[in-house]
Parts: structure tokens; C-alpha cells; sequence
């Protein structure tokens, strides 16, 4: 680890140094590549300079310790440095782990009702807008691409992009079947109904990453339907894209522009594309990978939202906080702090290093 470290430090002051030439500026995207990877180096080589300061004084203390009259004051301080030591050499062990290189991406994020009929359709609503909270309280942007309405004030499905720093990182774990727990509206019975909508995280596709032939595709126009404005509901403005070879299809009527709607079409289709051809290079790799939101069946749960006693559960990392109301209004920071901590302790156990 510590060579790996040694590295880091000589290719990040190598770094400032070609940042520092007045040629390198000249050259827009070398310079941004360039201050990328300095900005991405920077929290190691900081981490490593305390880790160091903090060894030394340990050693330092370590050496005091012998002699009698500073002894006692030399114990207190390394009872208090060896578990700062342990510490950032656990946060440096991390710090080192393979960047995913989808990280840094803005998302495609759909949500789509599963199990429970008209309950789940109103529950697709509600989780939408709680991540439309918590996209607000990380200064993200969130439009939607695609919404399917249903009768009764639910949707089938609402589509987003959300762009902002470091989005598809803080989301990715979001990704899969959500269950609520709840007394429905229409129940005159008071029984409690379980219910359940899926969730999908996306990277945003660029035109580099999916290469779609127009060949490839078929792309119908037809007026729109359900809910919406005059413009909306009179002109050939939907559209519905088929992707020929994987029979992908997309269909987008929000806006009363057919230009507006084909391009958040292509926006949807490509991110699918990109995480289908993920999704086969996985499993090509592991053939027991799970599929990322499961079939919607109410066993199938990453976390259960039960209203009745006002609980979140997160089942893959054991964490319960009652506290749904703050939860729904967007405050999910612990569990998803709690979710990389988790996924970020497997991937050293799969190093072979036990936290």
C-alpha cells in the first residue's frame, strides 16, 4: 500500500508542476485532464501527509515513553494517536480502492410501480419526490424526461435525469426494490397492505459511449395522450423509439415539441442501452449476478418503508431509523453514507483486506 502511496505523491506533484507551465494552459483539454486527475489525487497525498505526522508522533511518544519523568504524559498521547493512526490508514486503504469510472456521471433514474396495483402507483410519486428532496439538498438539477400517469393520481413509471456533482456515486445504491408498508386510502378496513415499486440507477449515456446506427431504429409520432395541455394533446408530438436489435422501446410525449421529445427519448435509450451492455459484460463475469431491480415481487426488497410505525429499514445493511417523515422529505444521508461505507468495506474484503 505504502509504495502505491509513494506513487500517488510523486504523480500528483508531477502534476503541479506541468499545471504550473504556461504551455500546459494553452492546451483547454490537456489542462482540464491535467487539474481532473490533480483534484482526484489531492484527498490521497492530504490523507497520507496526516497519516505521516501522525506515525511520527507516535514513534516520538513511543521513545518518550521510557523516560520516567515524561512517561505518563507520553501513554496519554499514544493512547489518543494509535486509533487516529488506525484510522486514516483505514480511510487511505479506501482512498485507494479502484475509482468506478461512472462516478463522476449525471443519471437516468426511473422509478416504476411494482406489486400492489393503484397503492403502488401512488407510492412511485412519493419516492420520486423524495429524491427530488434529496437532489435539492445536494444542489443537484432534476427533469423529467418521461412520467406515466394512472387514474387515480399515481404514475406507471416517472423517468429523470438528475445532473449535479458526483451523482451517480451517491445513488448508485438506490438501485432495486423498494416496499411500502402501509393502510391504503381506499382500505375500509384498516388493513395494512404491502406494496412495492422499482427503482433503477443509470449513468448518463453520452453519443460517445452508444454508438445507435439510425438504421437501428424506428421512430413513430401519434398524438398525445392522458393529462396535459392544449398543444400537448393536439399535435403529433409524442414520440415512441424502437431499438431494433435489443427491441428496446422508448416513448416520451411531456413536452408539446416532437423534437424535444425525440432528444429526451435518445437520452433515455442510450443509458439503457449502456447499462444493458454492462449488465451482459457482469454477468459474463459472475453468472449469479442479481439483476438490478429484481421482478418487482414484494419478497424482493432492498428497503421497507412502514408507516405504521413510522420505520425505514435498509435490508442489506441492517440499519432502521424511525424517523420515515424526515426520510420521505429527502433526509436519506445516513443510509447512504451507510450504503458506501458498506459496499466500500466488501470491496477491501475482496482485496483480501479486513477492515
Amino acid at each position: 500500500m505504502f509504495d502505491q502511496l509513494e506513487a500517488v505523491v510523486v504523480r500528483f506533484h508531477e502534476i503541479e508542476g506541468r499545471l504550473a507551465d504556461p504551455a500546459c494552459a494553452k492546451n483547454a483539454e490537456a489542462f482540464r485532464k491535467l487539474s481532473q486527475e490533480h483534484s482526484s489525487l489531492q484527498e490521497i497525498v492530504r490523507e497520507y501527509a496526516m497519516y505521516k505526522d501522525c506515525v511520527r508522533e507516535l514513534e516520538d511518544n513511543r521513545l518518550l515513553s521510557h523516560d520516567t519523568e515524561f512517561s505518563q504524559m507520553a501513554w496519554d498521547e499514544i493512547h489518543r494517536l494509535e486509533p487516529l493512526v488506525d484510522a486514516s490508514r483505514q480511510r487511505l486503504r479506501i482512498l485507494l480502492l479502484p475509482e468506478d469510472p461512472r462516478d463522476a456521471k449525471n443519471v437516468v433514474f426511473e422509478v416504476r410501480a411494482g406489486a400492489g396495483g393503484d397503492e403502488a402507483a401512488l407510492f412511485v410519486g412519493e419516492i420520486f419526490r423524495l429524491y427530488q428532496k434529496y437532489a435539492e439538498r445536494q444542489n443537484w438539477k432534476v427533469t423529467v424526461l418521461s412520467a406515466q400517469v394512472t387514474g387515480l393520481g399515481g404514475f406507471r413509471e416517472i423517468i429523470a435525469e438528475i445532473e449535479g456533482q458526483n451523482v451517480f456515486s451517491r445513488l448508485k445504491w438506490e438501485a432495486g426494490v423498494h416496499r411500502v408498508q402501509r393502510v391504503p386510502e381506499t382500505e375500509s378496513q384498516g388493513r395494512v397492505h404491502t406494496s412495492t415499486v422499482t427503482v433503477a440507477v443509470m449513468p448518463e449515456a453520452s453519443e460517445m459511449d452508444v454508438v445507435i446506427q439510425p438504421t437501428d431504429l424506428r421512430i413513430d409520432v401519434y398524438r398525445s395522450g392522458g393529462a396535459g395541455g392544449q398543444g400537448v394533446n393536439t399535435t403529433d408530438s409524442a414520440v415512441r423509439i424502437t431499438h431494433l436489435p435489443t427491441n428496446l422501446v422508448v416513448v416520451c410525449q411531456d413536452e408539446r415539441s416532437q423534437i424535444k421529445n425525440k432528444d429526451k427519448a435518445m437520452k433515455i435509450l442510450r443509458s439503457r442501452l449502456l447499462e444493458a451492455e454492462r449488465d451482459r459484460f457482469e454477468k459474463s463475469q459472475c453468472a449469479e449476478r442479481r439483476s438490478m431491480v429484481g421482478t418487482g415481487d414484494r419478497s424482493e426488497r432492498i428497503r421497507t418503508y412502514n408507516f405504521p410505525q413510522g420505520r425505514l429499514t435498509d435490508h442489506r445493511i441492517n440499519v432502521t431509523l424511525y424517523q420515515l417523515s424526515a426520510v420521505m422529505e429527502g433526509q436519506i444521508d445516513e443510509i447512504v453514507s451507510g450504503l458506501i461505507s458498506h459496499y466500500q468495506m466488501e470491496a477491501l474484503r475482496q482485496q483480501g483486506i479486513v477492515g
